[in-house]
This record gives structure tokens, sequence and C-alpha cells, in this order.
């Protein structure tokens, strides 16, 4: 997102004394995000939680951790306070290496611990390098209804440049086997702006996936983020007017091939939609997660009852609020845990290495981060709806980029202009 230098905002955010007590939580939709934290190999950009599989790894390794995740899931199951679970997201590291027994026995767990939605969305994050020989059919038959297939390049020196393990045939085939299988959404993650990368290199990237069969098409630039490789041995990359150019001629061959921008880096086809799971992330919605490393967030009712079932108090649900959390980042301090009922032993799932309460100035921020990334906004009304803040909190900061040309002039949605969405850092240092 490109910068641009920043007007004046004379008054600083000043928050109303309103708390989310008030918030109805039944209307806010409960998303789930489930981790599978081991790859092949990392790769030199990667800064997610992701580990290397060991190589005396033990197929009773993977047992272990899907225990893990199915005690994490029913310590969670108190947060949906009688809410289903609309959409289940599963990333990584790479998700497709669990084998498919494991998710057969993780998918019939969870149906246990919670309540699914009709038509509940369950995307898998796949790497074509683990799917050549996939059971595309036995993961529909466990409930994963969309793919997200990491190919980034279709170029044989791109994916090598970027530390990937397959090669360009074994990316098309993996689009093209899922299609064969019967999944009618297909997504697939392309990067732009790679080392020595050219447009027509670029273009030809978005063109290959079209063709294969992609349904949504995530295109992003190449960041260089720290604790990486890259961070610390940096590629030279495309210049800042090459980036501009690969980026305005990628989005005007997406929009040719019937492909729509919802958000900045989205492009949903015309057979496909928005992603249900990240527009939850983006509209402040609630998710659980669980998996080592995975991060939650989640409102608290007022009216919350504090109690289980056995009466015993339920420290999650003692105070009203909205709350984020996370969980150990290692995969062996993530399953060391004591799966005990001993009452003297708190102890019994996944810890909790993070639980805390989102202030209200934080909550502004965090909300416009996430809703103003969508093309269309979001409407006005859920501002409120979901963090308890009231529209008098930000008038002063909306006015006055509204008088920039950053915002839309318009009562009934809080909607970046054209000239917002190109600079979004500017909008959202208002909020900070």
């Amino acid at each position: 997102m490109s910068n641009i230098t920043p007007a004046h905002f004379s008054d600083n955010l000043s928050i109303s004394n309103n708390t989310a007590s008030g918030i109805q939580v039944s209307a806010i939709p409960l998303a789930l995000y489930i981790h599978i934290p081991w790859c092949v190999k990392k790769c030199p950009y990667c800064d997610f939680n992701s580990h290397e599989l060991p190589m005396d790894m033990q197929l009773s390794m993977y047992d272990e951790y899907v225990d893990a995740l199915l005690s994490d899931a029913a310590m969670q199951q108190s947060l949906t306070q009688a809410r289903e679970i609309s959409s289940i997201f599963i990333g990584g590291g790479t998700p497709s290496l669990l084998p498919i027994a494991q998710y057969q026995r993780l998918f019939t767990g969870l149906r246990n611990i919670f309540k699914f939605a009709d038509g509940i969305e369950v995307t898998m994050e796949a790497n074509p390098g683990t799917l050549e020989h996939a059971p595309f059919a036995q993961y529909l038959e466990v409930g994963i209804n969309r793919l997200s297939v990491g190919v980034q390049s279709f170029a044989a020196d791109k994916l090598k440049t970027l530390g990937r393990i397959h090669d360009p045939a074994q990316a098309l085939s993996a689009i093209r086997a899922a299609r064969a299988a019967g999944f009618e959404r297909v997504n697939v993650d392309l990067m732009h702006g790679l080392p020595q990368q050219t447009m027509n290199e670029a273009l030809n990237d978005i063109q290959m996936a079209h063709d294969a069969g992609a349904t949504h098409i995530s295109w992003y630039q190449l960041t260089i983020e720290p604790n990486t490789v890259f961070y610390r041995s940096q590629p030279i990359l495309p210049d800042e007017d090459n980036l501009a150019d690969i980026e305005q001629a990628g989005q005007a061959l997406l929009q040719q091939l019937g492909y729509r921008n919802y958000e900045v880096s989205a492009w949903a086809g015309a057979s496909d939609k928005a992603c249900r799971h990240n527009v939850n992330y983006w509209q402040f919605g609630d998710y659980l997660a669980i998996g080592a490393g995975a991060h939650g967030k989640v409102t608290i009712a007022h009216e919350a009852s504090a109690l289980t079932d056995n009466g015993l108090k339920n420290d999650l649900l003692a105070d009203s609020g909205i709350y984020r959390f996370s969980k150990s980042r290692l995969p062996k301090d993530y399953v060391d845990y004591q799966d005990t009922t001993d009452s003297s032993v708190k102890q019994n799932a996944p810890k909790m290495v993070g639980w805390q309460e989102i202030d209200s100035e934080e909550l502004v921020s965090e909300f416009m981060l996430n809703a103003l990334r969508l093309h269309d906004g979001v409407a006005w009304s859920m501002f409120t709806a979901r963090t308890g803040l009231s529209d008098d909190d930000i008038a002063v900061q909306v006015a006055q980029l509204i008088t920039q040309g950053l915002l839309v002039d318009n009562t009934e949605r809080l909607q970046p202009t054209l000239l917002g969405q190109r600079y979004l850092n500017q909008i959202l240092r208002a909020f900070l």
C-alpha cells in the first residue's frame, strides 16, 4: 500500500466510556481456525509459525497432535456461547501433510464438540508438492469443500528462488485434479514483485491459474518480513515503478478474466464468491483457534454464564469484553499437557499463552485495519455492533478523511474511495 504525506489530525481519538458488554454476541458470526504446523521445507520468505517435518517423525506424533486439537476445541466450546461455527480454515504450515485418516478423526470429534452451520465453508491450504497423490475426493467426504493451493508462481526459476518444493507441472496438476475430483471452489495463491520477475511473467502466472481452473485468486506482492531468510539476505526486487506497472497490469488482466477484487489482494471469479472465513476476519467477527501458535478473537457477552455444566467456575466467561488469545507456538509444547480429571491440576488442555482484553482505543484501530481492507467497506452499524463503541468516537477522523477524499461520504457505509484503497495506510494512521 502506498503512502501520501499525512494531513494533520488536530484531534486525537477520544473514546467514550462505552464497553463491549452491550454487544449482542449471538449476532456475531463465529469461525474456527485450525493450525497444522509442519512443512516439508521452510520457505525463505515465510514468517508463519511453521516447522520443518522432523526426519524421525512418527505416525504417533500425528495422533498426539490431533488429540491435542480436540482437547483444545473442547476447552473452547464454552466460548461459542451457543453459536454455530459458520466457517473453518485449516492453515499452516502445510495442512495437506496431515494424513486423511487424521482429518476423518479430527472432524468427527469437532462435530461432537461444536454445532456446524448448514452450508459451512471449510477451507484447507495445500501445497502442490504434497498433493500429487492426495485423496481429493476423501477431503470432500470429510467436509472440506474449498481448497487454497499455494502455487506462488508457475515459473520454475521463481519457484526455486522462493524455496518451493513443487514444479510448474505439479502446480497445474494439483489445480486440475482438485476440480476434477469435485471441488467447485479452488483458490490459487500467487505472488508478484518476485526477484527478477518481468511483467509478462507475472501476467502469465495469472493466466495459467485461470486456465487451470482457479475460481478465486489471491494475488499479493512479496514482502520481506523480519525473522526470515530473505530478511537476513535480501534478494533484489523490482523497483517501485516496475512494481506499480505490474500491479496495474495484473489487476486489469484479472478484471478482464472476470474476477472481482473485493479485498486488497483477494479476487473472486465469476463462478465463485468471497472467502467467507476471511471476510469474517475483515468484518471483525469472532473466531476460535486451535493448534500450535493459533490466534483467536472472541466477544464475551455480559450475560454469559461463568459456570460450567457441573457448576464449576469457567474463568473464560467470567468477564464481558472482547478478547484475543493465542496458543503455544512450538508443536512439542502444544501437545505437552496433562490430560487428567484431577481437579488439582488445571492444565488439562493445550494452554492459553495469551488471553487479553482489547481496550477501547485498540478496538478502533483493529476494526478499521480489518474493515477498510474490504473495497465495499462495511455498514456503519457494524462498527457499533462489533465493538460496542459509538460512531461519535471516530466522527472527527472520518470527517477529515472524507474531506481528503479517502473515505466515501456515505451515512450508510464506512468505505474507502478508490484513492483510499490506494493509500490505505494513510487512512489507518488516522485511527492510531
